[in-house]
């Protein structure tokens, strides 16, 4: 899919600048994005303004459901770009940790690059820091967005076992996972005593300006006011989706992958996934299981 136009966006300053910097950026590039559908909205406004040429595939964000069999899917998918015939200069993936469904994806012959992100929360939010602003203290808060409305009966994100459950963010999950639910909970608030706060319990939509839809976040609204929560709309931003589709890949926002490296969670609440093993191709050879 070639899309060719002139980006019209007056107001991402920020995003200007990124393009005056980024090595490289005039040189139109082949790309294949790998996304969730839950971006599906916000993918094609970036896709339609990129001098770049891509190929694009969505996931079904109930995929999300089980990380173990979405990673196997996407390793499926990243696999296939490279016998396709087509020389892509990237794979693009429009992910977080998502659960750890990303931990452990190789790159073959042709690079991967993802945002360094927990989950979809910083990706809608566009950046790290807005993220660490408004959740970090809480991983746990629930959010959605119209990508989540849209894309099924999802009122809040859904957790590991499927609809209806809150899923609380990758550290926080991490440590779960290691200590238990209820020792979880306990280092998380020696780490974050700004946490035991007595506070409003809180469901945030995340709302994206350009693919704003009204009716959906009212429905929003109505909803976590019903079952007791205080609503709270974010602004989000188109901020790293952008980015991504333009090849803008900076490493305070992105992860490159290089061949023969595999995607490594960190966890933390800045560098949060890291490359590890050897940039050799033929160690990832696509006969090797990964």
């Amino acid at each position: 899919m070639s899309l060719n136009t002139d980006d019209d966006d007056e107001n991402d300053d920020e995003h200007e600048h990124d393009r005056e910097t980024t090595p490289g950026i005039n040189e139109t590039m082949l790309l294949k994005l790998i996304a969730c559908n839950v971006f599906q909205r916000e993918a094609c406004h970036c896709l339609a303004r990129t001098p770049h040429t891509l190929d694009v595939e969505f996931t079904e964000l109930g995929e999300h459901a089980h990380s173990a069999t979405l990673r196997e899917r996407l390793q499926g998918r990243i696999d296939a770009a490279e016998t396709c015939g087509k020389r892509y200069d990237a794979v693009l993936l429009l992910f977080g940790l998502c659960g750890n469904a990303t931990v452990g994806l190789a790159a073959r012959a042709t690079p991967l690059v993802l945002p360094r992100a927990h989950d979809c929360c910083t990706i809608l939010l566009g950046s790290r820091a807005k993220y660490n602003e408004h959740f970090a203290a809480n991983p746990s808060t629930p959010f959605s967005s119209n990508g989540y409305l849209e894309r099924g009966d999802y009122f809040l994100r859904v957790g590991e076992q499927g609809v209806g459950e809150v899923r609380s963010g990758d550290a926080f999950a991490a440590m779960v996972e290691q200590y238990g639910a209820e020792n979880a909970r306990m280092i998380w608030e020696t780490m974050h005593p700004e946490s035991r706060k007595d506070r409003p319990h809180r469901a945030v939509y995340i709302d994206i300006p350009e693919t704003a839809q009204a009716a959906r976040a009212e429905s929003f609204r109505a909803k976590a006011e019903a079952e007791g929560w205080a609503y709270e709309r974010l602004e989000g931003s188109l901020r790293l989706i952008r980015k991504l589709i333009d090849a803008e890949w900076d490493a305070a926002d992105f992860l490159v992958v290089e061949p023969g490296q595999r995607i490594a969670g960190v966890y933390d609440f800045e560098e949060i996934v890291r490359a590890e093993g050897t940039k050799d191709p033929e160690s990832l050879s696509l006969k090797t299981e990964a």
